[in-house]
């Protein structure tokens, strides 16, 4: 009974532990040469800017998709015999390394449109930090 009793409240500590892990972490611009928008005029350039805005948006909003529940019991075969297991699921996985990977892109795309933008002189620029400003 005390065995029971010490992995229950072992299964809910890591549970607890678990799930206070989860952190946002800050992404720095992938570099994104402004002469890649050298060709915009101002109005494609705040279409552009827009879009990328939405995709920084949508990105943010995003969850991870994996998780996991449940119980698994099953027997096992070592080298002291057959013995029962139980394993447990519990959880969303916190990896956001694909997510941190697009944002970083799209963090760098809006500050090359933004300084593009300053070299042109457009409006919708004016008061738009970019990355360490």
């Amino acid at each position: 009974m005390k065995i029971l009793t010490a992995t229950a409240l072992l299964a809910s500590a890591s549970i607890i532990g678990l799930s206070g892990c989860a952190t946002s972490g800050n992404v720095t611009p992938q570099y994104v040469p402004p002469s890649t928008y050298q060709s915009y005029d101002c109005e494609s350039l705040s279409q552009e800017y827009a879009r990328v805005e939405r995709y920084v948006d949508a990105a943010l909003n995003e969850r991870s998709s994996f998780s996991a529940s449940g119980v698994g019991v099953g027997v096992s075969a070592g080298r002291w015999g057959i013995s029962p297991n139980i394993s447990f699921g519990v959880g969303r996985s916190n990896s956001n390394k694909a997510r941190d990977a697009r944002l970083s892109r799209l963090y760098g795309e809006a500050d090359a449109i933004i300084q593009s933008a300053r070299v042109k002189r457009c409006g919708f620029a004016n008061g738009i930090k970019i990355y360490g400003e």
